[in-house]
């Protein structure tokens, strides 16, 4: 999404509510995401993905959506299965029966990626739960691409959301009746929840909570890399790290490492993996005071820090919107001490291929633009790693310290 593209969906108001003639409606005026709806008793045929009005009248009406917010890119959304809702003909006799509504979208798409399973994902169905359906209001989550491994990693959310088992559209053959159903996710954009478009006023802020509550009351979770013990007297700070060929790899990290422990930070190395329990992530952010990490979807464990706690995103060439788009409003959002480190041409390995002269390094907004092209993407995000440079962004980890001891004191 380019950063235009932000605004234009920013722009975009709650969905109104349904004319009480009208058995299905569909809200398509968002440029993000489409919202459809069957305003009363329905039931699905999961084998063909299509909701049946259970009890017809006029024409027969036929509504198509595939349910996922990132409705402007073509490619992912062919991917993304469609789902039908038909005022005719009649449905299916009724197999399994549900005294709550159902709520529809898909698990796929952008999933697999840290930032994109919360912000295309989990926030969406945070904003749409508080703005179609009444205050603790039940309902059944009918997804799609909900595999094995999603499902796991997000148990304790999604129990959160709806105590009722997922019906999955991919395996289930079963036919599901339901008091009515919504079909789509509502976003207000990268990592945002603006209370003045959700009918139940919440905020970034009320989503952390949210989260809180679905993993503090579970036993702590014992993990090597996460569950350490915190000091009473030094803050802890977390050091994202990346490996491999993925990009934004931090050269220096050890010594990173040890600078921030010379300034007086305990630290604890974090790399981000898809094995890692969520419980674990969280219980490490949860009780740290500090976050350190190159821009990258493993900022996203943002959101278990707790408010007060600093995040200093490290900001690589060419990536100032995007960085700021993903994390700086919504670390502000969550009412974290947010420091943006922006590093210089002589801190990326694409000096090392370019000139210090070349637009590429010396003026990354007038060589890319409005456009956030593949290309421009690979160049700066997954070309390029950083060597900090310590002396500068010592100072840095020194106002972090600060901030992170005020923390510790308001614990002690």
């Amino acid at each position: 999404m380019s950063p235009k593209a932000i605004g234009k969906a920013n722009m975009s108001s709650i969905p109104l509510q349904a004319p009480p003639d009208k058995l299905i409606t569909c809200d398509r005026d968002h440029s993000s995401y489409d919202i459809c709806k069957i305003n009363g008793p329905t039931v699905l045929d999961p084998t063909t993905s299509t909701f049946y009005v259970m009890d017809p009248k006029g024409p027969p009406v036929v509504e198509k959506i595939r349910p996922y917010a990132r409705k402007l890119e073509a490619q992912i959304m062919s991917g993304i299965k469609e789902v039908v809702l038909t005022s005719g003909p009649l449905g299916p006799p009724c197999q399994v029966h549900h005294k709550a509504p159902a709520l529809v979208f898909s698990a796929g798409g952008y999933t697999g990626n840290f930032f994109h399973e919360f912000n295309d994902g989990l926030i969406p169905l945070y904003i749409t739960i508080n703005t179609i359906f009444n205050n603790d209001q039940e309902v059944v989550l009918v997804i799609s691409k909900a595999r094995d491994w999603w499902v796991s990693k997000y148990a304790e959310l999604l129990r959160s959301f709806s105590k009722h088992p997922i019906v999955n559209l991919d395996n289930d053959t079963a036919t599901h009746c339901f008091t009515s159903a919504s079909a789509g996710l509502i976003t207000h954009g990268f990592m945002t929840i603006d209370p003045n478009r959700v009918q139940n006023p919440k905020t970034l802020i009320h989503f952390r909570a949210f989260l809180n509550r679905a993993y503090s009351h579970k036993k702590p979770h014992s993990n090597r890399q996460t569950h350490q013990r915190l000091s009473k007297s030094r803050p802890r700070l977390v050091l994202m790290s990346r490996n491999g060929a993925v990009g934004r790899v931090l050269l220096n990290q050890k010594q990173v490492k040890k600078e921030a422990e010379k300034v007086g930070f305990d630290v604890v190395v974090f790399e981000a993996k898809p094995s890692t329990p969520l419980q674990a992530a969280y219980e490490l952010m949860n009780s740290s005071h500090a976050m350190v990490g190159v821009h990258g979807a493993g900022l996203t464990h943002a959101l278990f820090l707790q408010p007060g706690s600093v995040l200093v995103q490290v900001v690589p060439l060419g990536t100032e919107w995007v960085a700021e788009a993903c994390y700086g409003k919504a670390a502000k959002a969550m009412r974290l001490e947010y420091l943006e480190y922006r590093i210089e041409a002589e801190e990326s390995s694409l000096i090392d291929k370019y000139g210090k002269g070349e637009m590429v390094i010396k003026d990354p907004i007038g060589f890319r633009g409005n456009n956030w092209t593949a290309e421009i993407m690979d160049l700066y995000l997954k070309n390029q790693n950083v060597r900090l440079d310590l002396a500068r962004f010592g100072g840095y980890l020194k106002e972090a310290y600060e901030k992170s001891i005020k923390l510790l004191d308001s614990h002690a």
